[in-house]
């Protein structure tokens, strides 16, 4: 009997210890480096593969992708991490309420990562094609793309989010990572078809569009660390406001996209 007991012990001792070492693992933070190596990984593949093995138009389009990620994750990620700490206490001084602040930083970075894309799409004959043969925006116009398809329609998921943000505690690489995954849930629909390779991608390019705004929130009383349902409500919530927008966008400005499709 003692000898089971202390099986028993044992057994629960260990049990507690793998526990342990999986609460460690599987934090936010180790599901971001895994996916900013996912990104890495993925785009050094599909550039290979591109340089050696794509026809032209479709080589052109790895090319610009790969450009908004040296540009827009890995450079603007690296510039919002290592300047966090002085620009949130730049915003924290701002005048206005925070939530408003919150949705204007938003879009201001969200301007940016456009401002890449756009330039990308631009270059395409850097890349060996013609302008409009290969995109990865619907116009070589940075206006129409911002106020026509994309930016005016994020707008209200940034107003969402600063909705959401003044009941529910969550830190800013949870907002970063829930909206990372709403961002690829979005092209994915856009796009109808599900690239798990381009999960880690899209995750980074939307993600960076609110992780400094919300870094730079101040406390907040009153908000509570949010159940597990909740994000569900962070993923659907800002979407339900866009479509509205959407709907208008898309009937004043019916074109969605300014260019032929791809070919090869």
């Amino acid at each position: 009997m003692l000898w089971r007991e202390k099986r028993r012990g044992g057994n629960k001792v260990a049990g507690n210890l793998v526990e342990a070492c999986m609460k460690k693992m599987l934090t936010v933070t180790n599901l971001i480096r895994f996916l900013g190596v996912w990104t890495a990984v993925a785009t050094v593949f599909l550039f290979t593969a591109a340089a050696l093995f794509m026809p032209p138009n479709a080589r052109a389009v790895i090319f610009m992708a790969t450009g908004v990620v040296l540009l827009w994750v890995l450079l603007g990620g690296l510039l919002m991490w290592r300047w966090r700490e002085p620009i949130r206490a730049l915003v924290q001084r701002l005048p206005p309420p925070w939530p408003l602040t919150f949705v204007l930083f938003c879009t201001v970075l969200a301007l940016l990562e456009e401002a890449v894309t756009v330039t990308m799409t631009n270059l395409a004959p850097l890349f060996g094609v013609p302008l409009g043969a290969a995109y990865i925006t619907a116009s070589a116009n940075y206006l129409d793309v911002v106020l026509w398809h994309s930016v005016i329609v994020f707008v209200p998921m940034f107003i969402g989010w600063a909705i959401l943000l003044r009941f529910w505690q969550v830190s800013p690489n949870g907002v970063f990572l829930v909206f990372g995954f709403t961002g690829f849930w979005l092209e994915a629909a856009f796009s109808g078809r599900l690239n798990l390779l381009q999960l880690g991608f899209w995750v980074f390019v939307y993600g960076l569009m609110v992780y400094l705004p919300a870094y730079c929130l101040p406390a907040r009383e009153g908000a509570k660390p949010p159940k597990a349902w909740h994000y569900a409500v962070m993923v659907l919530g800002p979407v339900l406001l866009a479509i509205p927008v959407a709907l208008i966008i898309s009937t004043i400005h019916p074109t969605s996209i300014h260019f032929p499709p791809i070919v090869d």
